[in-house]
């Protein structure tokens, strides 16, 4: 109260002297020391200087921080430190970026400001929008369809009794919890934090119409795209780790696999073909629900700026340079479906301390063969987290096609209710994964998995399906056997029934939201009945419809996540398997000469013979 007396009787400090204010409180209180010395050497050394102001250039930002011209993400990057770089006075953005400008982005950017302002992630995600966004009225307009339905379950247009509206991956419907029930008028929070922070509560009158109102406001597809290249490159970044060790990301296919995962992430957020941008509500929603991790490769890419190579602590004075640091690789194994593209998709939802250099393939269906069997000696020794990945090609669901042979006997196992297709992508290539903490182990009468397992798409759509605290039923491994109905891999389903319950119906019971491999892994079978409200998983957030894809499996994997000593035991394990097999073929066959082996096998009817086995006749 008495800061707003003294506030009357004289002229309000200008923008400069707060902003100052700020970036000095920012600076002393989030940053060491020594990252203090570090930084203002490599402003110094960066900065161009022009009638008595040093500030940063795009190139020279881009330069520095080594971004790959492959992702075409400088000019969206240096768009976002303009923007943050006007903290708090954000209508006066674009900033130069001057030395406290740059020691609001650091500040921001890697989330330091919690130090001080004490703010959660809504308000950054917020404000990282709007350093996104352009405010163009005409481009913000989501275009309508006119009561015509969009093919494959994409998009479906109803009317309400009010007027068609859009539904499904509508860019502006779905938003949900009180926290992003927010005066799109007001000032973002931080910026209050700020003020208030600052003890100047003349500063508070800035609340309405300093910045353009979210409604007008929209992120341009293209750039997105690019940004979310660059967020997909910077993923696996360590600290002080140079971009230059990733080169190999962003040439030939690995470039071709990271605009494809791009492609994938971008639909969660918009249908690029309807329209152009990206609004808030979406982007918020899609981040909090499918990706909140989106943004963590940001801190160790912008704390570059934190760490001089002018000073090098590590060794003394005029003596040898120490020699660069050598990156170990962020995957250790080559699969078919896993790359480094989809390592850091994964990395968007589940925690990269996990993934990144801690990966390993355990078990591929096109090296070890689709069999249970196999599947079980491969996976089921390895105590720690695994990811499975499954990909494949959608069934043909034209009126009039008629499946036969293998196809048909699958699908006559599902249920005859089916929704639409989940995406109206034309190529029909579709990926799904799990992860889950538990190991893996035989299903009786239970399934197994915690409240940590998650069911998700990384193909051609990005979304996520976590766990329910309210249905157990996470995850089957089944055999077959005459005991039970259903053999084959089940997440969200229940326990495949005993043989009496067996004998009353063939038909699988699909969970609300669930993925099913049959036996063979030759099919499968992904449902989301948004209608059900979930079951052992909730339902989609970004597509609020029904739906349901089919699929020949192309590609099974599982990987690992761990640490050297899960990866030792597992080794331990198949080294012992290996021992074994062969002590039994020597057991079997005698001698183990090959020669002698034949002709005993020969005289057995086995083989050389022109039959399939032996003859009791």
């Amino acid at each position: 109260m008495g800061q707003t007396q003294s506030d009357e009787g004289r002229a309000p400090p200008s923008h400069e002297k707060l902003t100052k204010e700020l970036a000095n409180r920012f600076a002393e209180k989030c940053f060491t020391s020594l990252e203090l010395i570090s930084f203002k050497d490599v402003f110094r050394s960066l900065a161009d200087h022009e009638q008595n102001v040093r500030y940063l250039k795009e190139d020279t930002i881009a330069r520095f921080l080594e971004v790959p011209d492959g992702v075409g993400a400088s000019a969206v990057i240096f768009q976002m430190m303009s923007y943050v770089g006007a903290f708090p006075f954000l209508q006066d953005a674009p900033a130069v970026l001057g030395l406290e400008q740059m020691v609001m982005v650091i500040t921001i950017m890697t989330e330091r400001y919690r130090i001080v302002l004490g703010k959660g992630a809504a308000d950054r995600r917020k404000l990282l929008f709007r350093s996104l966004a352009v405010y163009d009225r005409n481009l913000s307009e989501v275009p309508s369809d006119k009561g015509v339905a969009r093919a494959a379950g994409d998009y479906v247009v109803e009317d309400d009794g009010v007027g068609k509206r859009e539904m499904g991956v509508a860019i502006d419907e779905v938003i949900d919890g009180d926290e992003d029930k927010m005066d799109e008028c007001e000032v973002d929070g931080l910026v209050l934090a700020a003020f208030e922070s600052l003890e100047y509560t003349g500063a508070l009158e800035h609340k309405a119409g300093t910045t353009p109102v979210l409604r007008d406001a929209v992120i341009p597809a293209d750039n997105f795209r690019r940004l979310l290249l660059l967020l997909l490159f910077v993923a696996p970044l360590g600290a002080q780790d140079s971009l230059s060790a990733y080169s190999d990301h962003v040439s030939g296919a690995e470039l071709g696999n990271l605009k494809r995962v791009a492609d994938c992430v971008l639909r969660a957020f918009i249908d690029v073909e309807r329209s152009p941008g990206i609004k808030f509500r979406r982007f918020n929603t899609i981040i909090r629900a499918l990706m909140p991790s989106i943004f963590d490769g940001l801190t160790p890419l912008v704390e570059h700026f934190l760490f001089s190579k002018n000073l090098d602590f590590h060794r003394h004075k005029d003596g040898p340079v120490a020699p660069p640091k050598t990156s170990q690789p962020v995957l250790q194994d080559t699969g078919t479906i896993m790359n480094s593209a989809v390592l850091s998709q994964l990395s968007f939802f589940l925690p990269g301390s996990s993934l990144f250099r801690r990966t390993r393939l355990l078990y591929s269906g096109g090296d070890d063969g689709f069999s249970m069997g196999s599947f079980e000696s491969k996976v089921f020794n390895w105590r720690a987290p695994t990811l499975l990945l499954v990909s494949g090609t959608r069934l043909p669901d034209e009126p009039g096609y008629k499946s036969t042979g293998a196809e048909y006997s699958f699908l006559t196992t599902l249920p005859s209710k089916r929704f639409s297709r989940g995406s109206a992508d034309k190529e029909g290539r579709l990926t799904f994964g799990l992860y889950v903490s538990q190991p893996w182990k035989h299903t009786h009468r239970e399934c197994f998995g915690g409240e940590d397992t998650y069911l998700f798409q990384l193909e051609p759509f990005h979304d996520v399906f976590p766990s329910s605290a309210s249905n157990k039923d996470y995850v089957s491994f089944t055999k077959p056997s005459a005991a039970t109905s259903h053999a084959g891999i089940s997440v969200g389903c229940s326990p495949p029934q005993g043989s009496q319950a067996y004998r009353r119906s063939n038909v699988v019971t699909l969970g609300a939201v669930s993925l099913v491999l049959d036996g063979s892994f030759e099919f499968g079978c992904f449902t989301n009945n948004y209608t059900s409200g979930g079951g052992a998983f909730h339902t989609s957030v970004a597509r609020n419809f029904d739906f349901q894809d089919r699929f020949e499996v192309t590609n099974l994997e599982v990987w690992g996540c761990g640490g050297d000593k899960e990866a030792k035991h597992q080794a331990e394990h198949w080294e012992w398997e290996a021992r074994e097999a062969e002590a039994r073929r020597r057991i079997n066959l005698g001698t183990g000469d090959i020669e002698a082996d034949r002709a005993l096998l020969e005289m057995a009817g086995l083989i050389g013979t022109n039959r399939s086995g032996g003859s009791m006749g």
